[in-house]
């Protein structure tokens, strides 16, 4: 039985941890859409791991937000085709693993439209990963920015791809970890290309 819920950052292709966090707190969870964008986090990054090690992938966001722009105002950049960059990543890095090809067509589309909200981008992609994670929940966000949340846990700021993580998870085959050995924490596709359907109970 729960006894409290918790409040989680918006993220793109989140890291392992957040899926473990949401899914023991589900449903009980609101995902934060007024804070001020914080730069360098995993809100428009996600780590996979490529033959060379971990690889960042990288969403530009359009230059000039302010300081104090609010995660949910921040626009995706287009200047360059990162789409077509992240997807021959997800391609070059995941096409022997065992499930890539069960869920391509899934992924497929997120790396064609041109979503212009971040925000919105990692919502839907969010609600994709939930249904092939198979967590059944209804996804609230917070209606105004607050600086802390009585009766929650506040994980707004713990999951953070410039900070080590203390999270311990248990390995599970990846396709490269004979050349690096296993890598913990990476985005939920590392999980989801190599373990498939039994991703949720790894959870």
């Amino acid at each position: 039985m729960i006894e409290k819920g918790a409040v989680l950052p918006m993220f793109y292709l989140p890291p392992v941890e957040y899926f473990t966090q949401l899914n023991s707190y589900h449903p009980d969870f609101l995902i934060e859409k007024h804070e001020h964008f914080p730069k360098q986090t995993y809100r428009n990054r996600a780590n996979i791991y490529s033959p060379d090690g971990i690889l960042t992938l990288v969403v530009p966001v359009v230059k000039g937000a302010k300081a104090h722009t609010a995660v949910k105002d921040v626009k995706i950049s287009y200047d360059f085709n990162w789409q077509r960059l992240h997807w021959l990543s997800l391609q070059g890095c995941y096409r022997r693993s065992a499930y890539f090809e069960y869920y391509e067509d899934e992924f497929a589309p997120f790396y064609e439209i041109k979503e212009a909200w971040l925000f919105d981008f990692n919502e839907k992609i969010l609600a994709m990963l939930l249904k092939q994670l198979k967590i059944k929940t209804i996804v609230d966000f917070t209606e105004s920015f607050q600086t802390d949340y009585p009766g929650l846990t506040d994980l707004r700021h713990s999951i953070h791809s410039k900070k080590e993580s203390d999270f311990h998870q248990k390995p599970y085959f990846q396709v490269f970890e004979e050349r690096h050995g296993f890598m913990k924490n990476l985005s939920i596709v590392d999980l989801l290309f190599n373990q498939g359907p039994q991703s949720l109970n790894y959870l």
